[in-house]
């Protein structure tokens, strides 16, 4: 299983760079150490993949665009390909580490068109409704499907077979979970997929630009909407302003830099598109509880430990 403690996006973009081992199997188990991350949170991203995962122990906060959801230790859940969203841990008790099954949805669903994909897949996959389903252990159907995600991490890669015997717990777990979302697919589709498309692309062009000064009318531009409509999506998907998003990777940005180089402070500032040292100070402690130089002392440090 492979550990993880920072999350890899596509050059220019918000999806995640997903590290199969293969593109000819594309599945990862996953052990992320969530206390790890730089950032004290995972933020807004998507990826085509289908996220579905158990929380070992700990708790974690999960944001889409229409679901705000906390899943403490023994619950599970799933996360809809192509679904914008964010996660916060929230435990101070315990570690908190979360495990995952992370595949394409062709890895079930064979050759595109297939009678699976048609049946079984896509269904779920293309529902607007689904964005992040919860599973409590205190259900006992949904506690069967928490105990399907839990044993499919036993699987072992050096066994004979693996591939076949992972792919099979998870067309297992996919019919129990298509069960569960049977009444969410009779419901009517949430509108808004094109908005959805328009702020991703927005959030393409800040982490592109972020190192400039980014004003709003050029933002809707590259997105083709108008400055109202831009406040609104941003708003609508990621609960803020294209304001606030922008700070906020710019602040994602310097927390990477001050962690691992040796740049001197006042030089990330400028790099993350905040010249103003003061300014770059206040923010930066405002979003992470630490001045630069306290940030990078407390993660250099643990880096060398």
């Amino acid at each position: 299983m492979r550990i993880t403690r920072s999350l890899a996006f596509q050059a220019g973009s918000k999806e995640e760079k997903l590290p199969y081992d293969t593109p000819d199997f594309p599945y990862i188990a996953s052990r992320a150490e969530l206390d790890f991350y730089r950032e004290f949170l995972v933020p807004w991203h998507w990826h085509n993949a289908i996220e579905l995962f158990y929380m070992e122990s700990g708790a974690l906060k999960y944001d889409t665009p229409h679901e705000t959801l906390v899943f403490p230790t023994g619950s599970a859940g799933m996360v809809n390909a192509n679904v914008l969203h964010k996660t916060r841990p929230l435990s101070h008790n315990e570690r908190n580490i979360q495990l995952l099954h992370i595949f394409d949805p062709q890895l079930l669903a064979g050759n595109h068109g297939s009678l699976i994909e048609q049946k079984y897949i896509s269904p779920i996959v293309t529902a607007s409704r689904i964005e992040l389903i919860a599973l409590r252990p205190d259900k006992p159907e949904q506690a069967a499907v928490i105990a399907s995600i839990r044993e499919a991490f036993s699987l072992s890669e050096k066994e004979l077979g693996y591939e076949f015997k992972i792919r099979e717990a998870l067309s297992q777990i996919w019919i129990q979970l298509f069960r569960l979302c049977t009444p969410l697919l009779k419901e009517k589709p949430q509108t808004g997929g094109r908005a959805a498309d328009k702020v991703k692309g927005m959030m393409a062009y800040i982490h592109t630009h972020y190192a400039e000064k980014i004003t709003i009318p050029e933002l809707a531009e590259a997105a083709f909407l108008s400055e109202r409509e831009c406040y609104r999506v941003f708003q609508t998907y990621l609960k803020m302003t294209p304001v606030d998003y922008i700070r906020s990777y710019r602040i994602q940005i310097a927390c990477r830099l001050l962690a691992e180089s040796h740049i001197p402070v006042t030089e990330v500032g400028n790099a993350c598109g905040m010249e103003n040292a003061s300014y770059f100070g206040k923010v930066f402690r405002e979003a992470t509880g630490f001045t630069p130089l306290q940030y990078r002392r407390k993660w250099q440090n643990r880096n060398i430990k």
